[in-house]
């Protein structure tokens, strides 16, 4: 556990949204925190419709962009790194912060890992038996340069029996700190191979399998479905016995609704930057 002296910070539970209303919802806030409008947040949030989102400088040609409307699902690019990940069936977390907060400083695997040390607590909460390892080999087969996040796991990621369970992203700017990540409840993980591009049906085929041989559900590991509610339960409460500070449950301010807003018309539902190359 992370020794400081306690400390507030601002715990927002979301109902399910469109893709570029969660990223900028995340930004909007980002913005308020560094400004020190707004307390340090732990923001829990689900997505609806299903939304494909891309790692930053993730190319749009990784996208099959009429098997997305084929589907009516969305797609939007975050504002952090990665490889695309399809949001359905899930629970995501954003811990946003100040740079010198004492839960976030440090430099990035650092933080990562002291971020770790919280998931896994909250999944064991779950009874989950997780791990977190600094270093991993790419497994044999695995492409690091693929268009999926969850084929291969990075540093201090989040893994059951070596198959990969979160997966996170992080950005750091004006003096911000913005990590968010993804645990998949149930539902099959191959389903993000439909929406991306590939050279042939083979090629599909092997990536979805490769997929399912990397990573894993809580519906898969449990044996049994949990609900959304019962995972933000556990991230929530173990966040502050984590970190030693209290977390009070809050609402987005005025301003930050207001900046979201904009952000959403102007960047994240606007295709010039989902679709950019």
């Amino acid at each position: 556990m992370l020794e400081t002296h306690p400390h507030t910070w601002r715990l927002l539970r979301h109902a399910p949204a469109p893709g570029a209303w969660n990223m900028s919802v995340d930004e909007a806030v980002l913005e308020s925190v560094v400004a020190g409008k707004s307390p340090p947040t732990l923001r829990l949030y689900a997505w609806a419709p299903a939304c494909l989102s891309l790692g930053l400088a993730q190319p749009v040609s990784d996208v099959d962009v009429a098997a997305l409307a084929e589907r009516a699902w969305t797609c939007v690019r975050r504002p952090t790194g990665g490889r695309a990940i399809l949001h359905i069936d899930e629970l995501t977390y954003a811990v946003i912060a100040p740079l010198n907060d004492p839960v976030v400083a440090g430099g990035v695997l650092e933080s990562y890992q002291r971020l770790a040390q919280w998931l896994l607590a909250s999944l064991e909460n779950l009874a989950l038996s997780a791990r977190a390892d600094q270093a991993y080999a790419i497994p044999a087969g695995s492409s690091p340069k693929g268009p999926v996040c969850f084929e291969v796991p990075s540093n201090y990621e989040i893994t059951v029996e070596g198959k990969k369970l979160v997966g996170s992203a992080q950005a750091r700017r004006r003096n911000g700190f913005l990590q968010h990540g993804t645990l998949p409840l149930f539902g099959d993980l191959a389903r993000i191979t439909s929406v991306l591009a590939f050279n042939s049906a083979a090629e599909r085929g092997s990536a979805a399998q490769r997929l399912l041989e990397h990573a894993a559900t809580v519906e898969n590991v449990l044996g049994r479905r949990i609900s959304w509610s019962t995972a933000a339960d556990a991230f929530a409460a173990c966040f502050p016995q984590q970190f030693n500070l209290r977390l009070e449950p809050g609402e987005l301010s005025v301003g930050e609704q207001i900046r979201a807003e904009e952000l959403a018309r102007q960047k994240y539902a606007s295709p010039d930057w989902t679709y950019r190359s």
